[in-house]
């Protein structure tokens, strides 16, 4: 088995229109180092120059919120979905 990412709409130009990637168990920091390791250039979208994930970019472990478990060190295992979900702005 493997982990499922949810990619939004706005990602999916990295991967080839693809909304659902599998990515290997480990941490939020080795599913980002994975999905570069995929698809080149997705990291710029996800991570801002420190290596952390960017404010705007809300990350959900089988629906919870990572803020609110282990941040980028969240564990992920076998069979766990993964979305990515970019905030809106707007009014």
């Amino acid at each position: 088995m493997a982990v499922n990412v949810l990619v939004p709409t706005p990602l999916r130009k990295f991967t080839n229109n693809q909304d659902t990637v599998l990515v290997a168990p480990g941490t939020i920091v080795s599913l980002v180092a994975e999905l570069e390791q995929q698809f080149p250039g997705i990291n710029k979208s996800l991570t801002d120059d420190s290596g952390e994930l960017r404010r705007f970019i809300n990350v959900y472990v089988n629906e919870e919120d990572i803020r609110f478990l282990e941040g980028k060190n969240t564990p992920i295992k076998d069979g766990d979905s993964v979305s990515i979900i970019p905030a809106i702005a707007g009014g």
